[in-house]
């Protein structure tokens, strides 16, 4: 055997551990010489959710070679006070918040899309072409697959804890800053393409009666061509996306 290390990890990093290794130091024995970021991911924990690696008091990058008797600490990304001034592992945060789901979550895509952001999701969407997406076109890829954000390629990457949707959504919002960038009902749910206005003259046809005689505004998706309006279920809509980014703006 080579040597040991022992680890401890902060915050929400102790998700990706078994319940009797979570908030306490962890040891771990190496056969044979390995980077920091090998030996974080052989317990469990994505290298997309670390923000900082501290070994015996000092940063240092993912390439670092463990050397028997380190102490290592690793951390999430940090909301209370600023660590810029330390090494950061984890590239700089994406300056447009782009995503790419996993085919497990095809409803939190279409809530992202609903408050606006892009959103890319297809039901047969395979592991090559998720991680092709996230790195060629500078997306965050969210997934309930921990064993993806493994992926050596990937740099943005997030593994959603909650299961049902709208605690997911909730989830999303908070954990990436989303309440300040949220512009309901300008992207379409189905295919995430953009909303454009147009006139009910030019939509008409696929209306309706009631939404011909009841509303005046209308936007359509130019990708897919559906048309949306401020039908019975917008006011409910619209509560709960002010009701969601009230709760995110203020945790």
């Amino acid at each position: 055997m080579f040597g040991r290390a022992q680890l401890r990890f902060y915050a929400e990093l102790n998700d990706h551990l078994p319940r009797d290794s979570r908030q306490k130091t962890v040891e771990k024995s190496c056969l044979v010489p390995g980077s920091v970021k090998d030996i974080i991911e052989s317990l469990g924990v994505p290298h997309t959710e670390v923000e900082l690696v501290v070994v015996n008091g000092e940063s240092v990058p993912f390439s670092y070679v463990v050397h028997d008797g380190d102490r290592i600490a690793v951390y999430p990304m940090f909301e209370s006070f600023d660590v810029t001034g330390e090494l950061r592992v984890r590239p700089k945060a994406l300056r447009e918040p782009r995503f790419v789901l996993d085919v497990h979550l095809g409803k939190l895509a279409g809530y992202l899309r609903m408050l606006g952001f892009d959103a890319m999701y297809e039901t047969r969407s395979n592991d090559v072409e998720l991680v092709r997406a996230s790195c060629e076109q500078q997306r965050i890829l969210l997934t309930r697959d921990r064993g993806l954000l493994k992926h050596s390629a990937v740099t943005h990457g997030y593994l959603v804890r909650e299961t049902e949707s709208r605690r997911q959504i909730a989830e999303i919002v908070g954990r990436f800053h989303l309440a300040g960038s949220v512009q309901p009902f300008t992207r379409c749910m189905v295919c995430n393409g953009p909303l454009v206005s147009i006139a009910k003259e030019q939509v008409r046809a696929v209306l309706p009666p009631r939404a011909t005689t009841s509303f005046d505004e209308f936007r359509q998706c130019p990708e897919c061509g559906r048309t949306y309006w401020k039908g019975s279920h917008y006011q409910r809509m619209r509560r709960w996306v002010n009701e969601l980014v009230s709760r995110a703006g203020s945790a």
